[in-house]
């Protein structure tokens, strides 16, 4: 299933327009799927590809944008959408796979020491994400891959959890492949085994598509297009003026 994607773009004169639909053209979207304003300095796409791959691909141009909205590409409202920020090692220990999990609690309060075990609504087995919901946990994601420089691009589907699961939750990175529940540890019970948890963060409420009006953050003076580039919280977030 396609997403609609909103994007905030800083457009300078209408011929951006045409440079941003023939830029995501050459990347495999149809010109269909693309509805530009530069009234409103908006691109919206409608797409299977990860978003970060649409953001990288209008920047081609030349042009900054961010990602404002997420939603359905089959539904007119809106069925929510979530977001979250993973802190913990700078970039992946290693190139490979590592296992992503949903987790009980969003208590990063000493890291990700504490945000408990796999979201497991159904109380079943760990699994992997393609397993029968049956014998995986709700959390259970399976393994994304990281290349030569720790980063991963992944996008997936999955039927068994939607938003109202994951608000105030965590997700977490482990630093090793997740066996999805393969390998025996005992004659009784199997279970996975991917290491430690090198990166987590909170999974919060994100605009949905066309809820997202803010041009400024109203606490610290930081706009839609400084916030891109600097740190969440801190002195270095604050605007300089």
């Amino acid at each position: 299933m396609s997403a609609k994607l909103e994007f905030a773009v800083k457009m300078s004169s209408p011929s951006c327009a045409d440079k941003i639909q023939d830029q995501l053209s050459q990347n495999g979207i149809s010109k269909s799927d693309i509805h530009i304003s530069y009234e409103d300095r908006t691109v919206t796409v409608t797409t299977d590809q990860p978003s970060s791959v649409i953001l990288n691909s209008i920047e081609e141009t030349g042009i900054k944008a961010v990602l404002k909205g997420y939603g359905s590409a089959t539904y007119d409202r809106n069925l929510g959408a979530a977001v979250a920020m993973l802190g913990g090692s700078t970039g992946y220990s290693k190139s490979g796979k590592h296992g992503i999990h949903v987790y009980e609690c969003g208590d990063l309060s000493n890291g990700c020491d504490r945000i408990g075990d796999h979201l497991n609504l159904k109380q079943t087995s760990h699994g992997n994400q393609t397993d029968d919901p049956n014998f995986r946990h709700t959390g259970d994601l399976g393994n994304i891959t990281a290349n030569e420089d720790g980063r991963a691009i992944f996008y997936f589907k999955d039927k068994l959890i939607n938003v109202s699961h994951l608000i105030g939750r965590a997700v977490g990175i482990t630093e090793n492949e997740d066996d999805c529940g393969r390998t025996k540890i005992n004659t009784s019970h199997i279970d996975g085994n991917s290491g430690k948890k090198i990166a987590c963060g909170i999974i919060a409420r994100s605009s949905g598509l066309f809820e997202n009006n803010k041009k400024i953050c109203a606490c610290d003076g930081v706009t839609l297009w400084e916030e891109r580039d600097v740190p969440l919280a801190g002195p270095g977030r604050q605007r300089k003026i």
